[in-house]
């Protein structure tokens, strides 16, 4: 089979960035970043928040491109902690549980 190897869908090489940014001279304030070995998923999870900006009217703004990847960070930082607690807490209802069977 032609099918390159799965981790190279992914891993990058040594000399690979994984974000790019590529700036157009005759615009100021506008840029393409370019992901690398990345599925459309967080792509377009970028371009709905950017859309979402007040000060975007296209995307490729680098400061505001940055500030959104931060808000994507905390909002998913956050995600991640409510679903550990929810785990937690599952887990000590289980083990509740299963003391009460003893």
């Amino acid at each position: 089979m032609n099918a390159p190897d799965r981790f190279e869908l992914f891993l990058l090489g040594d000399d690979e960035k994984k974000i790019e940014e590529k700036v157009y001279s005759g615009m100021s304030n506008t840029s393409d970043f370019i992901l690398k070995k990345e599925d459309h998923t967080l792509g377009n999870l970028l371009s709905e928040h950017l859309k979402a900006h007040p000060h975007v009217y296209m995307a490729g703004y680098k400061n505001i491109f940055v500030e959104v990847c931060g808000k994507l960070i905390n909002q998913l930082e956050e995600l991640k902690r409510r679903f550990l607690t929810e785990w937690e807490l599952r887990r000590v209802v289980d083990q509740g549980e299963q003391g009460n069977m003893m």
